[in-house]
């Protein structure tokens, strides 16, 4: 064997066993090292050069870029989940069939779906989404991702929440729990603005919790100035804590006129 590929072949098995040991910082500094072994493979992307070693070297570049991707997930770095992703996947749309496919590539397709649904990134969503080809989209990994869009879409937020307990992987935990606070958010958001108070019954159920300590604990760490008091929940103090804003109408009228006036004489 090569002794570049040998010495790279031999940080990724160091890498795994502290990957399955949870030595996430011993695997960190590992993949940086791996990463920069990895530029001077001439047949990876984007040079694609032909070599005796091309295929073994694209392979063992694959495995490192879905372990980096895994790795984000589990230190919970939704920055470097994007640079490893986009690092990753040429290896799934421009090898040209040199590579077998990878049992990861629908996994980390559909996690990169649900990261940009938790980011609130809808149209990055569906521009990914027009990239995959039809058997992708059978795939219960991204079908999980596609019906959690809809769901969110229609605002029908139980079953948004429900899904975690039928992930497809168990990576997607974490873009899952981070979407069951998006959700929670925008129903607080719209509770408030909408009620002066609620009896505590009724808020838990509407932020869909399923007990009255849970509901305690997301006031207290997401919403201090929500006031608990004789069985309900006040909004009010954070209503009147809101700044108001002046609009400018005098302005905005002047603004209208001179407009109607300068297309009147351009007619």
């Amino acid at each position: 064997m090569d002794p570049k590929l040998r010495e790279v072949s031999q940080g990724l098995e160091r890498f795994k066993a502290a990957f399955v040991r949870s030595d996430f910082d011993t695997c960190t500094k590992l993949l940086s090292q791996l990463k920069v072994l990895l530029t001077e493979f001439r047949s990876l992307p984007p040079l694609f050069e032909d070599s005796p070693n091309a295929v073994h070297e694209l392979t063992i570049a694959r495995d490192i870029y879905e372990h980096a991707v895994v790795l984000s997930v589990k230190t919970e770095d939704q920055d470097a989940f994007e640079r490893d992703f986009f690092q990753l996947k040429p290896y799934y749309t421009d090898t040209g069939g040199r590579l077998p496919p990878s049992p990861q590539e629908y996994p980390i397709l559909g996690l990169n779906l649900l990261r940009l649904l938790v980011q609130n990134r809808i149209a990055e969503f569906h521009t990914e989404l027009e990239l995959l080809s039809a058997t992708a989209l059978e795939n219960a990994c991204i079908k999980h991702a596609v019906e959690l869009e809809q769901s969110f879409m229609e605002g029908a937020y139980n079953r948004v929440l429900s899904a975690r307990q039928t992930v497809p992987h168990e990576t997607y935990v974490y873009f899952m729990d981070l979407l069951a606070k998006t959700v929670r958010d925008e129903i607080a958001g719209c509770s408030e603005k909408a009620y002066d108070y609620l009896s505590i019954n009724d808020a838990q159920h509407m932020l869909l919790f399923s007990s009255d300590q849970e509901l305690f604990e997301y006031i207290k760490e997401e919403h201090p100035e929500w006031e608990i008091k004789n069985g309900h929940v006040f909004f009010q103090r954070a209503k009147e804590s809101a700044p108001c804003k002046e609009i400018p109408s005098l302005q905005l009228i002047n603004q209208t006129l001179s407009y109607a006036r300068e297309l009147e004489r351009i007619v």
